[in-house]
């Protein structure tokens, strides 16, 4: 089952007698604020659900990542793992060979620096995420982002997420042995930023008809300030999966990694980092990853047929968008049902469950589960008043 991407685990968190020893001069080393998202790729390089990547990658590893989706040595990977500084920031580091990465005054690593260059912004959006506008949130953090990178190995002194939904919080290793010990020789592994409504219960469940068990595997990471907040999906997760799931084929445990909302790129991306985590399938649903309208609705699926599945190591599942149909009497898919007469088809869309919510008017029973709804008009409701 131990089965890390690019044939080794890449655990950059230091053990306590290296990282004492960092501890006694670290003030000596300028420090280097970084944002939210590169904090949880901290987090992900700390207890290897990056392997083999555990630097910010130097130019030629990012060059071939842009260009190939692949790292200098050939390794499938999808997006660049990078510290970017301002112009400012290259004059104050240029001969400086070490940095304390911060975020709101804590130290959590040290950044060895080995490399520092300038960078095409138009370009990475366009090869990464496909454009270049500014409403796409990912696109909007680089155009804000240093001019520059600046790159080499990192030490994590400590883990910045560590102590998140502790009942839930599994690195890597802890999560394999976990599986090992439920006796699973396969798992799936579902990716998620929202409450879980039917249509995910219906593939989830139809993915766990073929597998041993499934691997509920919420981003608490970094979202977009719309998303529900992390806390209340867990809530949500929980009293879904106690109440409609069997305790014995089922693991609720958290994803530390930021969301990129880079669709076809994020979908391989989410399935390497699931490997990392154990899993030796990964649902892959309609517009996994997507926002706004920059991706076609199976455009995540696709790029699996460019991708040779010797390399990614990890089976995909594809599913069609699902729903509740009246005549059916239950959820179904457009591969499963017949039936397309008007009002046939229960179909929400976040965008008017939210709505819904807002207003605090109760979506019905086809589209979420009482006790999910029952979490979520209470954080509306808390949140309008």
């Amino acid at each position: 089952m131990l089965n890390f991407h690019g044939g080794r685990q890449v655990e950059k968190l230091v053990s306590e007698e290296k990282r004492e020893s960092l501890l006694k001069d670290i003030e000596k080393h300028p420090a280097l604020e970084v944002d939210e998202a590169f904090l949880c790729d901290i987090e992900m390089m700390a207890t290897g659900a990056l392997s083999p990547v555990g630097e910010s990658m130097k130019k030629e590893d990012y060059q071939s990542v842009l260009s190939e989706m692949r790292l200098s040595d050939g390794v499938l990977w999808p997006f660049p793992i990078v510290v970017r500084v301002s112009a400012e920031d290259v004059e104050r580091f240029k001969k400086v060979d070490t940095l304390r990465l911060v975020h709101k005054g804590k130290c959590y690593a040290l950044l060895h620096v080995e490399d520092i260059y300038s960078y095409n912004r138009e370009e990475e959006a366009l090869r990464v995420y496909g454009t270049t506008s500014t409403e796409h949130p990912s696109v909007k953090r680089l155009v804000e982002a240093g001019s520059y990178i600046i790159a080499g190995p990192i030490d994590v002194l400590r883990r910045p997420l560590e102590t998140l939904f502790p009942e839930h919080n599994r690195t890597p290793s802890q999560l394999h042995q976990l599986i090992i010990q439920k006796g699973w020789k396969t798992a799936v592994g579902f990716q998620t930023r929202n409450p879980i409504h039917r249509a995910h219960e219906y593939i989830q469940k139809c993915a766990l008809e073929i597998v041993d068990g499934l691997i509920v595997n919420p981003l608490v990471g970094l979202t977009k300030k719309d998303d529900i907040p992390a806390d209340v999906r867990m809530r949500c997760y929980e009293v879904l999966l106690e109440n409609y799931y069997p305790e014995e084929r089922v693991i609720l445990s958290i994803y530390h990694g930021a969301m990129r909302y880079g669709g076809p790129r994020e979908a391989v991306f989410h399935a390497i980092t699931r490997k990392n985590y154990g899993c030796t399938h990964f649902i892959v649903g309609r517009d996994h990853a997507g926002v706004g309208n920059f991706y076609g609705p199976y455009d995540a699926q696709k790029i699996f047929d460019t991708i040779d599945s010797s390399e990614l190591g990890i089976t995909p599942l594809f599913f069609e968008n699902s729903f509740y149909c009246r005549r059916c009497g239950g959820m179904a898919s457009f591969k499963t049902c017949p039936h397309d007469g008007e009002g046939d088809r229960l179909v929400f869309s976040g965008t008017r469950v939210r709505e819904m919510l807002s207003r605090g008017e109760v979506p019905p029973p086809e589209f979420s589960r009482p006790e999910v709804i029952s979490i979520l008009l209470e954080y509306y409701q808390s949140k309008n008043s």
